[in-house]
């Protein structure tokens, strides 16, 4: 009778510490919430985007600073194998790094332009949608005037939700620059698209240092 009490009690703790461990495990892996983690990021980018100390700073400089926070949830070197599509396989290590780097230059230089409207807008987050390590933010950026539907596409590394594509309004960035790039890449290859992408950034910081 006594050894049968302490095999029910021997299975009760075991059949406990097994639920316990799964209810832990469950709890260890659960992916944290994406609107959460982006909520305090966006307040950052906009907060940036409004400190009048930025905008006396020059054009580059400014880029530079919005990049750097960017890249707190931001995933540019995802965003440069996107744009590339296949391309992006028959580069060696050494080429994807360069590309990366030029593209996210572009990016710098092509919206800093764009920071006195951005810089009043404020963001309301309206939903997610969440597939394994995939998300989707959703938010609506105002001015007062007019109101903006903005997308986050995510990918989960760790315990970061990090962004590769933004939607705004219904268009990709991403599938818009892939689509600019296969062109490029069609008639004068990936070292033509190299060229004008150079091309672009020079001629750009030329622009900003005479204005």
């Amino acid at each position: 009778m006594l050894h049968k009490k302490i095999l029910v009690i021997f299975i009760f703790i075991f059949v406990f510490i097994i639920v316990s461990m799964s209810v832990l495990k469950d709890s260890a892996f659960a992916a944290p919430d994406p609107t959460e983690q982006f909520r305090p990021f966006i307040k950052k980018v906009t907060d940036l985007l409004a400190d009048p100390k930025l905008k006396s700073l020059p054009k580059n400089e400014q880029g530079r600073r919005i990049v750097n926070v960017a890249r707190e949830h931001f995933d540019f070197a995802e965003m440069s194998k996107r744009v590339l599509g296949q391309q992006w396989r028959k580069l060696n290590d050494s080429q994807q790094k360069e590309f990366e780097d030029l593209f996210t230059s572009l990016l710098q230089y092509t919206y800093i332009e764009k920071i006195e409207k951005y810089s009043k807008q404020k963001v309301e987050f309206t939903q997610q949608r969440i597939k394994g390590d995939r998300a989707e933010v959703q938010t609506l950026s105002s001015d007062g005037e007019r109101s903006i539907n903005v997308s986050y596409i995510m990918l989960l590394h760790g315990d970061q939700w990090m962004a590769y594509d933004v939607i705004v309004d219904g268009v990709s960035l991403i599938r818009n620059y892939l689509e600019q790039f296969n062109e490029i890449i069609k008639k004068d290859g990936y070292d033509g698209l190299v060229k004008q992408v150079k091309d672009k950034i020079h001629q750009i910081e030329t622009d900003q240092k005479h204005k």
